[in-house]
């Protein structure tokens, strides 16, 4: 499975390879301080140094079924990863970003970790709960989750707005799978798109100005992998889309935040066809 670690870069529209593997690697996550991304890989979390880039170990502790749901703290301290090792099923755990022992941040399961809260002390996130999906925030440190939408159908991709007053997600709500918000004091979803595609994963810019999201072709069932997809940006001050790249990917390709500090670039994973 061969994976391609690439960044884009927003005003010139140039794609720069960063890291090309044998293995399959998926989300990557941009460290605050610029200096790294994140990467998760047969299980484990992986740093890889933007001055020497490679795969480098991050030790997870007992936690080794990571999937591609995890994120780095705002002051990048913290790591937030998603991993079913022992507990019957996908649960949030925290740890230092430099690697360590992680605790447990949601009692039930499933929970997919999907967002930072802009002071680092909540986190958003997908569950599946009595058999509907839904969208929660938790303290870091655990304790009562709080309920903010769920129904029938998927709901998935929750990500918080840089001023820390929306929430952003993906849902099939509305008949197909369009992109969402809701104001995290509370509140009806608004819906931001409206197309004939299938649109999933949407995370705001650190800017504020917009929001980058994956693009199936339409008719597509769920986020399956190894297909043909695009990266749109949606412009939050017109509400127009621009399709910035059509490339072979899947959710690996940009599931969780991948915006540079600045906004000016994000970081995507695209795949090799079988045939390449």
């Amino acid at each position: 499975m061969r994976s391609t670690l690439c960044i884009h870069d927003l005003a010139t529209g140039a794609v720069e390879e960063v890291l090309l593997t044998e293995r399959l690697i998926e989300a990557p996550n941009w460290a605050p301080d610029g200096t790294s991304l994140l990467v998760n890989g047969d299980g484990g979390m992986f740093r890889v140094p933007l001055d020497a880039p490679a795969l480098v170990p991050v030790d997870t502790g007992h936690a080794v079924e990571c999937n591609n749901d995890h994120g780095i703290s705002p002051d990048g301290n913290w790591l937030a990863i998603s991993d079913s090792t022992g507990t019957g099923g996908s649960c949030i755990w925290v740890l230092p970003v430099t690697g360590g022992t992680p605790h447990r941040v949601t009692a039930k399961v499933p929970s997919w970790w999907h967002g930072w809260s802009p002071d680092g002390k909540t986190l958003a996130y997908v569950g599946r709960r009595e058999g509907e999906f839904g969208i929660y925030t938790i303290g870091v440190d655990g304790g009562a989750e709080r309920h903010l939408v769920s129904g029938n159908g998927h709901y998935d991709g929750p990500d918080y707005s840089p001023d820390g007053r929306w929430i952003w997600f993906n849902s099939d709500r509305g008949g197909s799978i369009e992109l969402w918000r809701i104001p995290v004091a509370g509140g009806a979803p608004e819906q931001m798109t409206g197309d004939d595609r299938v649109n999933w994963f949407p995370h705001p810019a650190p800017d504020g100005r917009s929001v980058l999201y994956l693009s199936y072709e339409p008719g597509t069932e769920g986020h399956p992998r190894d297909r043909d997809v695009e990266l749109r940006l949606l412009d939050l001050a017109d509400g127009s889309v621009r399709i910035l790249l059509a490339l072979f990917g899947d959710q690996g390709t940009i599931n969780v935040p991948y915006w540079a500090p600045d906004a000016s670039r994000f970081a995507f994973v695209r795949y090799a066809r079988e045939a390449d």
